[in-house]
């Protein structure tokens, strides 16, 4: 078992190893953390899939509702966890990241003690990699197309207030603009999506729906139109963090 310290308390984390891992391709670091929730029934039932080869599918931690973290593949290897998409102009999202799993089915808050270990968790990992705040996102942020993970119930603000990610402090309510609430989406991390014929909403509003899951889950889902308020917020995040501040692609 390893041992990180958030304060005076020890972190367990029990080791269950997973053989669905590889090389970060090129010999890069992770400058990132993708968060995911399982969508299953039990931390014991993703614990199995994530583990099993025939699934093809891993991460680098679990953490269940009670708190109890499991890591199944080194942080220096690359897991697979992300799948198709990017943030900026990074395409190789398992590469560059380390990803957790918190076992929610996606319908039901983050429980205190899950969401206190994830806390734990990703301040030593930020630590030990040297991961900024903006850079760490949700499954959702990257693939808006295909993922809704860790959802709306995710409290994204409870991260942002202990450095652990990042929020909005929009000044004044612009107009609502498509074209400037995407340029700030694109300076930001969000890169349109590539719609296929299954899905109602086009790109735009398929990247509206995951900004504002994060972002503004109070606000109208799917479908709704753009609002000031979304654009005064994206437009915050793009000029205090924009894409750029975070080095090479890969």
């Amino acid at each position: 078992m390893t041992h990180v310290v958030k304060g005076d308390e020890p972190l367990t984390i029990l080791h269950d190893p997973s053989p669905n891992f590889g090389a970060r391709r090129g010999g890069v670091r992770p400058d990132m953390v993708v968060l995911h929730y399982t969508a299953m029934q039990s931390a014991e039932a993703a614990l199995t899939r994530l583990c099993d080869p025939v699934c093809e599918v891993s991460a680098h931690y679990l953490i269940c509702p009670k708190g109890r973290i499991w890591r199944m593949v080194p942080e220096q290897m690359r897991a697979w966890h992300a799948g198709a998409g990017a943030w900026g102009d990074v395409t190789d999202v398992n590469s560059r990241s380390i990803g957790i799993e918190l076992a929610n089915t996606g319908d039901q808050p983050f429980a205190a003690p899950q969401m206190a270990a994830l806390e734990a968790l990703l301040g030593a990992i930020m630590a030990r990699w040297t991961i900024a705040p903006h850079r760490i996102i949700g499954h959702s942020d990257m693939a808006p197309a295909r993922k809704f993970d860790p959802g709306a119930r995710f409290d994204w603000r409870r991260l942002a207030r202990q450095g652990l990610s990042v929020w909005p402090d929009p000044q004044g309510a612009p107009k609502a603009d498509w074209d400037a609430f995407l340029r700030d989406a694109a300076r930001f991390g969000y890169v349109l999506p590539v719609v296929s014929g299954d899905h109602d909403a086009g790109p735009e509003g398929l990247l509206l729906d995951a900004f504002r899951q994060r972002f503004r889950p109070w606000a109208a889902g799917q479908g709704a139109p753009i609002s000031p308020a979304d654009c005064a917020a994206m437009h915050d995040l793009a000029t205090r963090f924009p894409i750029d501040q975070s080095g090479p692609s890969a």
